[in-house]
């Protein structure tokens, strides 16, 4: 009997060293740096089981052992919590800290920049390209109510929620520096502002330029002189931006019976060409107080300005020798 006995608890003493052992050895394997040797994104598609997710790891090559992650998620109790989507998973991340990640909810954000100087056709064309985005554009918004800067989502963001996200933006921005403006401009509404703005955002693509470019046409506003500017005459003939113009723009297109054409019309169009960026819109808002009418693009990139017609004749002549090489 204590041969037996002895022989029982030399035997609950392996098993306890054995539990004790395969104890730590689970939970270094469940904070072991992981063989991921660089980041990567995960998808968990949505109603995925927990031992399917914990395959779906291993197969990737982010975790070692599923069996581990099973155990992990069962000793933080993450097995009810693990969300579907898309994560961001650290290289060498361990199976604990890949759990932490998945239940933590911070989904994969992708990015969209948006360039200033679009219409909405061109803006819709860029959001049905991106397949994460999902769901239809009913409604065109309106050109000069979108914000044009980078927006990050989730995959499966609807692009109409991207849509208002940057009319919202837009919005609170155009509020904001309208209260800051500078005294004493024509315009009478907001609109109006963002109107010149638009056209600014097509006329020039320099930072300092823009609140000379917004002067040139507050000047030319306040004699009662037309616009005259080229990217009026572009939107009328595309139709608003649905349809690209493909050739350059002919002396002839600037007679076109237009709303927008500027070259036929008194003061500004009736609405914006396109989608200004926030830039383009403070020099709109504060512009640059000078005599200049006229400018024309001078061969390096930027426009030589002039104040009278003679001298802009003259910059054009010059514009046009640098054109033709001469």
């Amino acid at each position: 009997m204590k041969a037996f006995l002895h022989a029982l608890f030399s035997l609950f003493i392996l098993a306890v060293i054995v539990v004790a052992g395969a104890g730590l050895w689970s939970y270094h394997e469940l904070h072991k740096p992981g063989p991921l040797d660089q980041d990567a994104v995960m998808m968990i598609t949505p109603g995925a089981s927990v031992p399917t997710i914990a395959r779906q790891l291993k197969n990737d090559g982010i975790i070692r052992y599923d069996w581990v992650f099973l155990l992990g998620t069962r000793i933080k109790k993450a097995d009810k919590q693990l969300r579907a989507g898309e994560y961001d998973i650290p290289a060498r991340s361990s199976a604990a800290e890949v759990i932490d990640v998945l239940v933590s909810g911070k989904m994969h954000q992708h990015r969209l920049t948006i360039p200033e100087g679009l219409t909405s056709w061109q803006i819709i064309a860029m959001l049905n390209a991106d397949e994460t985005l999902t769901g239809e554009i009913e409604t065109v918004p309106q050109d000069g109510t979108l914000l044009p800067e980078t927006y990050y989502f989730t995959r499966g963001t609807g692009r109409s929620d991207l849509i208002r996200r940057m009319q919202i933006k837009m919005r609170n921005m155009l509020t904001e520096e309208w209260e800051k403006r500078e005294e004493a401009l024509p315009y009478k509404t907001l609109e109006e502002a963002v109107i010149m703005a638009s056209i600014v955002e097509k006329e020039t693509g320099i930072a300092s330029e823009r609140a000379r470019v917004a002067g040139v046409f507050l000047n030319r506003l306040k004699r009662g002189m037309p616009l005259q500017t080229d990217p009026t005459v572009i939107y009328a003939l595309t139709d608003g931006g649905k349809k690209p113009l493909g050739r350059p723009l002919y002396t002839k297109d600037l007679s076109v019976s237009h709303p927008y054409n500027t070259y036929q019309i008194a003061g500004l169009p009736p609405g914006p060409i396109c989608h200004p960026g926030y830039d383009s819109i403070v020099a709109t808002l504060h512009p640059e107080k000078h005599n200049y009418l006229y400018f024309v693009a001078d061969g390096s990139g930027g426009h030589a300005f002039a104040s009278t017609l003679k001298e802009h004749n003259r910059n054009v002549s010059a514009w046009r020798k640098h054109k033709n090489g001469k």
